[in-house]
């Protein structure tokens, strides 16, 4: 089960997000569940709730350093778990579409639940598989 929060980068719109879950779903063999937030409520995203209380850690003190977001993040406690901070380098591609023709073997994937159906949906491995031989390209 993912819990999305709906942003521009992964929701059950964003084309890369879902043919990078159905290619997840075929490679390990497993069903996905992504459940998104609808607009403005973020107050049920956890997430935010992390986000809160990393602000109310660091009190306003300047982020001047890498090093220093990263202590701030990794000393602060939620629920008595310090989290640990990873700083990812790795540049994320803006702007990339698969095409609707590229996109039917990955939405063919997709199993919306009735009433809900971009806020949830469930990608089998066996839809993955039937649908995206390989996977979807």
């Amino acid at each position: 089960m993912i819990n999305a929060d709906n942003g521009p980068e992964n929701n059950t719109g964003r084309t890369q997000w879902i043919k990078r879950l159905v290619e997840f779903s075929v490679e390990h063999q497993v069903t996905v569940k992504l459940a998104c937030y609808p607009p403005y409520h973020s107050k049920y995203n956890p997430v935010e709730r992390v986000l809160g209380v990393l602000e109310n850690y660091w009190n306003g003190d300047p982020l001047e350093t890498v090093e220093k977001a990263l202590g701030m993040a990794e000393g602060m406690t939620y629920k008595g778990v310090h989290p640990t901070a990873t700083l990812i380098e790795t540049a994320y591609p803006k702007r990339v579409r698969l095409t609707q023709k590229q996109m039917r073997p990955c939405q063919a994937c997709l199993q919306p639940l009735t009433g809900l159906r971009k806020w949830f949906v469930t990608i089998t491995a066996a839809a993955a598989n039937l649908a995206c031989s390989p996977v979807c390209p």
